[in-house]
């Protein structure tokens, strides 16, 4: 595919008028990948590399945790910061949120109507959660049984919702597409059957879980040890199955076969839903994304596949991987990477093979640990068979991995 050049000499930094910011580097986005990437870009005592994030929020979250907040088993006030406290100290912060792309002119035009130029541009935005795509489903979040650990303000709700279920139907959904985190709909199943058993409840309750997917894993490895945690703890599956509607006046759930369309409605007491996620709209509009709404990047370099000095990952990029905080530790050196050697006049040669974890807590105290790489074929880090369920893993879970990413994903450190 061809690509258009770049536009300016980048060894000149370009006069601005009064109404225009410029930057050496933009990120766009100040989550996970964002932050991550500013910090490696700006770490070091001599380094005065001009490096600016964009990012609305003033808090940030660390996501991961949430299913265990779901459960009961970790604060939610433990998952939030301010972001000025994540913000690279060297990374100018400009709080405002990208309106619209103009890279021919390496141009971004933000939400309150600045004008910020750069030489080089990183697209690090998340991912959106499209709350209205399913029926009913706005309205009813968080209040008569529907829930979801997908926010910040509604994953309290399944706790609530958990701890006071007598018995009925619990029915916890995935919906076709990507989502961030794509193990997280099946672990909190598995954690609330744990739950309903140690409080006598599971014989009254009937759990199920509904996914567009043909089978439980992508990996076969760990496929056949969760077929095995699902069987033996009696959840009824329902693959290639979607919600598609709720009727919360009425407690039920409409669950369509991708296929055949044809529909089943559920009475539930408990719904836990994954909602559809997409690429954020500024993006997905834009000349950055491919057909289906994603920053359009090389799976290799993370480099734009029509404009060289715009890079992309996380999830709002197109990597055909999964939508993870691990999978981000292992693109953002390649990215920086592939971006400082840009900037130095070389070609990008750095590679990211697709790497992605997905930590498949089983309950209280057991979790599978799941490493792969694009070949679908495990690439794991600990020298025992991570297909397994291990309180060790637990452990890893619950306490290291968040250390791991306030002390060192977000500093530029691993």
């Amino acid at each position: 595919m061809a690509v258009h050049n770049l536009k300016s000499d980048r060894s000149t930094k370009p006069t601005a008028s009064p109404s225009v910011i410029h930057h050496d580097v933009v990120v766009v986005g100040g989550g996970t990948a964002g932050i991550t990437v500013a910090a490696r870009l700006t770490k070091g005592w001599f380094n005065d590399l001009d490096v600016a994030v964009i990012e609305p929020s003033a808090q940030h979250f660390y996501q991961p945790a949430w299913t265990l907040v779901g459960a009961g088993t970790y604060r939610k006030q433990d998952t939030v910061r301010d972001e000025a406290a994540v913000m690279p100290h060297k990374a100018t912060w400009i709080r405002d949120a990208v309106e619209t792309f103009d890279p021919e002119h390496n141009r971004i035009v933000t939400r309150d109507g600045k004008a910020i130029t750069y030489k080089y541009l990183v697209v690090a935005a998340g991912i959106q959660i499209n709350w209205d795509a399913i029926p009913g489903l706005r309205e009813s979040i968080g209040h008569d049984g529907v829930c979801s650990n997908y926010s910040f303000e509604t994953v309290e709700s399944t706790w609530d919702t958990l701890k006071n279920l007598k018995g009925g139907t619990a029915i916890f959904t995935q919906p076709k597409g990507a989502v961030k985190c794509g193990g997280a709909p099946q672990k909190i199943a598995y954690l609330a059957d744990d739950y309903l058993r140690k409080h006598g409840l599971r014989d009254r309750t009937r759990v199920i879980f509904a996914a567009p997917v043909k089978a439980i894993f992508s990996v076969e490895k760990y496929r056949n040890v969760l077929q095995e945690v699902v069987k033996r703890k009696g959840i009824e599956t329902m693959f290639e199955h979607e919600l598609v509607a709720i009727h919360p006046e009425r407690r039920e759930a409409v669950l369509e076969q991708i296929e055949t369309h044809e529909q089943t409605t559920l009475s539930y007491d408990m719904l836990h839903v994954t909602p559809p996620m997409s690429a954020p709209d500024f993006i997905s509009r834009s000349v950055l994304a491919d057909a289906n709404g994603w920053v359009d990047v090389d799976a290799q370099t993370l480099q734009h596949t029509r404009y060289p000095n715009v890079f992309a990952l996380g999830d709002c990029s197109n990597l055909p991987t999964s939508k993870t905080g691990a999978a981000i530790r292992k693109q953002a050196p390649v990215l920086v990477r592939n971006l400082r050697a840009l900037m130095g006049g070389q070609p990008p040669k750095a590679a990211y093979t697709g790497y992605t974890s997905c930590p498949v807590v089983t309950g209280y105290g057991t979790m599978v640990l799941a490493e792969f790489g694009y070949d679908k074929q495990p690439d794991e880090s600990f020298p025992f068979n991570q297909a397994k369920e291990r309180w060790s893993m637990w452990i890893f879970k619950k306490y290291l991995l968040p250390f791991m990413y306030w002390h060192g994903m977000l500093k530029g450190r691993m």
